[in-house]
């Protein structure tokens, strides 16, 4: 078997065991890392409805088919278990070095079960494994946490993935980070983390995916060809240029800039928080993940200092920023340091802010509820505060670090208005009532609302567009118009969709393959096949991905989801306040009627949205029939 270690390492932190599993190679063909691997795992091993904080929820890190390959954006890795901000499947995946370090030490997963009695931490040395004592660790922010296990283990080359201070008070957005720069944000797996009672997971490995691959050769040929590509494309060259904050400006010029809890699509004080703002005030230095050419990733000073931590990517910026009605970028970076210390996901925790800053200023809470904070926005001193307040699950802080739905379901009122979330998860910084595919995405979702279901519709809206051209291979070839739902688009979201989550089970990001970055689709599957040697069409390509959706929706009908939770929060279905899409809401009907013909296109119940048996068996998941509703 080629491309893949084989092996997956078993830890069982109540009983403290750890063994090792071979895979077959039939086996990982229909689930080859990543999302499908672990969509498998959850579906089969954990007892429906469990508790996400009870030692019997399961833990998957699964590196994708060809992370750690040497092809560029080929970094990422998932992490799924039970989410406790959703109570669906929860995946959130990252990039960085974590991963493949991890393949490198000889593993394609980690599967954690159980409650360690007191705080431990996992260290994979190669093949040598031990569950470690981590009561030293506990309570201390993440940067000093990677210092002092790397001191502990004397190689300051060890990869650290953990959680941090907010993991442990089970805050149900905390996230998990990778060399404090590289984040599982999303979903709140780092609280599922910190309910076993494991702080942190080291890896060192030796070995390189070229020993792996079949054609190791055509890999590194493959992957020399792509790294001269990112500055011939213009999509990959804007990212290593001016990173993700790149994306404020023209999505304020839009009117799709999310500000002041989604009420508005365009900030006014947009000039001090754009890309230029970012690149004089903020920037020292410009880093990558592994083996990757784009190198979007960005270094900052914070407060006259370098940061440890890394700088704001665009969601972050937009969270604190215009969301929150603030314009004080050295607040927004010093935000993004606060969240990647207590390890909170940026993105939920600046959502939440802001609906409780909305909440504040329609008096559903008070001076006395906030422990005397004026919580208004534009005030970016309150936001600090907050932040802390939510991290160490203190004050106002304990009812925000529930998430902004069960927040507001607690205060009561209006509140639930003003919760921008799906399925219990926060809104990314992407505005849907410009981009009723991202829309579309939020609403189905399998772990709540998620800006990378699909590639945003923008793309896509001119026939000249060098997306929709790098989108031919995947039977995509006509510009349609962002605000536009329907047959056509609806094709089209099918079939991005399929593609995005085979980037999710191959350990590609989102910034590699077309039709959103510089990768051709052609390039996918000879990486793909010079890894195995099996030779996969675009067919299978897609079905594979499409597998891996189904086994998470599976997951959530079975504990409960179905057609009610695809939906969108009711302030989307009004119109805008300012900006160039002023007055422009999605459209309730249409939106729905969309729904319905995408449940047929994917092969799924209309009424309930759960894929039918006949789907399940032209996926080979047969097997899983039985576990339907």
């Amino acid at each position: 078997m080629y491309g893949t270690t084989g092996k997956i390492l078993r830890v069982d932190l109540t009983n403290n065991t750890i063994e090792t599993q071979t895979l077959s190679e039939d086996f990982y063909r229909m689930y080859p890392g990543g999302k499908a691997l672990a969509g498998y795992i959850l579906l089969t091993e954990l007892p429906p409805h469990t508790d996400p904080f009870a030692p019997e929820n399961v833990m998957v890190f699964a590196n994708g088919l060809l992370t750690g390959a040497p092809v560029s954006t080929a970094t990422r890795y998932v992490v799924s278990a039970r989410s406790p901000l959703t109570g669906g499947y929860g995946e959130s995946e990252a990039g960085g070095f974590w991963g493949p370090e991890l393949k490198m030490a000889g593993w394609e997963a980690i599967v954690v079960k159980g409650k360690a009695p007191s705080p431990v931490y996992l260290w994979v040395n190669g093949d040598q494994v031990e569950i470690r004592p981590a009561e030293h660790l506990w309570g201390r922010f993440t940067a000093e946490v990677q210092e002092s296990i790397r001191a502990e283990l004397g190689d300051d080359k060890i990869r650290v993935l953990q959680i941090g201070p907010a993991g442990e008070k089970l805050v149900r957005f905390a996230g998990l980070t990778n060399d404090l720069r590289h984040f599982n944000g999303r979903n709140g797996l780092g609280a599922v983390m910190g309910s076993k009672n494991l702080r942190a997971i080291a890896v060192r490995g030796n070995q390189r995916y070229q020993n792996l691959a079949y054609d190791a050769k055509t890999l590194m040929a493959i992957g020399s060809k792509l790294a001269k590509m990112v500055k011939e494309n213009p999509l990959s060259w804007d990212l290593q240029e001016r990173g993700t904050p790149g994306l404020v400006e023209p999505l304020n010029t839009g009117g799709i800039l999310p500000t002041r809890n989604f009420r508005q699509g365009a900030f006014e004080n947009v000039d001090e928080v754009k890309w230029e703002a970012y690149e004089k005030t903020l920037l020292t230095a410009r880093r990558t993940c592994y083996a990757c050419a784009v190198r979007c990733k960005r270094e900052v000073a914070v407060e006259g200092r370098e940061s440890p931590y890394g700088g704001p990517e665009y969601e972050t910026v937009g969270a604190f920023g215009p969301n929150c009605g603030i314009s004080d970028l050295q607040a927004i970076a010093k935000a993004n340091e606060l969240c990647n210390a207590y390890m909170l996901d940026s993105i939920s925790c600046g959502a939440t802010i802001a609906f409780a800053m909305e909440c504040f200023e329609h008096g559903l809470l008070t001076l006395e509820d906030t422990g005397g904070i004026e919580l208004r926005f534009g005030n970016a001193e309150a936001m600090l505060q907050v932040i802390e307040l939510i991290g160490r699950r203190e004050g106002i802080g304990d009812l925000l670090a529930e998430g902004s739905k069960r927040a507001a379901e607690k205060i009561g009122g209006d509140a639930p208005f003003f919760a921008m979330q799906v399925k219990g998860q926060e809104l990314a910084m992407h505005e849907p009532r410009g981009k009723f595919n991202v829309g579309m995405g939020y609403a189905i979702s399998e772990i709540g609302a998620d800006h990378l279901v699909v590639a945003h519709d923008t793309a896509f809206a001119k026939p000249e567009a060098i997306q929709l051209k790098a989108a031919a291979p995947l039977g995509i070839t006509k510009a349609l118009s962002p605000r536009s739902l329907g047959e056509e688009k609806m094709e089209m979201f099918y079939i991005l969709e399929k593609w995005g989550s085979l980037e999710k089970v191959t350990g590609f990001c989102f910034f590699g393959p077309a039709p959103r970055s510089f990768i051709p689709p052609e390039d996918v599957l000879h990486s793909i096949n010079a890894a195995t040697g099996w030779n996969i069409s675009m067919e299978e390509a897609l079905t594979i991905g499409e597998r891996a959706t189904n086994l998470a929706r599976l997951f959530n009908a079975r504990e409960g989801f179905t057609r009610k939770d695809d939906t969108l929060p009711e302030r989307l279905f009004t119109g805008l306040e300012n900006g160039a899409l002023q007055g422009q809401a999605m459209p309730r009907e249409e939106f729905e009627q969309s729904l319905t013909i995408l449940y047929q296109k994917k092969g799924w119940d209309s009424q309930t949205g759960i894929p039918t048996p006949e789907k399940l068996r032209a996926l080979g998941l047969e097997w899983a029939i039985p576990m339907l509703p």
